[in-house]
């Protein structure tokens, strides 16, 4: 049996939807929403950020894993308006996330009424039943990551318009 637990950011951001949808697809802002705390560097020089396997290194020494990028986009409607999401559903390979074989991140933006762009971000994660007490230590850290990652996300929305 597999245990799914899930972080979630739900926020307006002031950047045009175009604007946040190109971010969502430069590795330079991937690399910039955890920066500095934590470097992402390709394992193969010649794959792109959104679809290669990278290593996770905390303030840039010390090596936490290696985790696959596999990202893919989709459209849905919600309200009779369109959502874009970057959705990644790679997995991490070393490290202490690599108990978790259920990893499906959602990247979600949309317009909002009168300007300006909704941006969600959801993480589901998960393992066997066998790992919970190892689901349950990393659920805070994640979290904490979520928090990071929100306050990142809006201050560098800043700069996308």
């Amino acid at each position: 049996m597999t245990v799914l637990l899930h972080v979630q950011l739900k926020f307006q951001i002031r950047a045009e939807p175009d604007a946040a949808w190109a971010a969502l697809h430069s590795p330079a802002v991937l690399a910039a929403l955890y920066g500095p705390i934590i470097a992402l560097e390709p394992l193969d020089s010649h794959e792109t950020g959104l679809n290669a396997a990278v290593r996770l290194r905390l303030f840039g020494r010390i090596t936490l894993g290696t985790q696959l990028i596999g990202a893919y986009d989709e459209v849905r409607e919600h309200d009779g308006r369109p959502v874009r999401i970057l959705r990644d559903s790679g997995i991490p390979l070393t490290g202490p996330m690599s108990v978790l074989d259920v990893w499906d991140h959602r990247m979600a933006v949309s317009a909002l009424p009168g300007g300006g762009t909704l941006w969600r971000d959801r993480l589901v994660f998960g393992g066997p039943i066998t790992t919970l007490p190892s689901l349950l230590a990393l659920w805070p850290a994640l979290w904490a990551t979520w928090q990071w990652r929100g306050w990142r996300i809006r201050r560098l929305a800043r700069r996308w318009s």
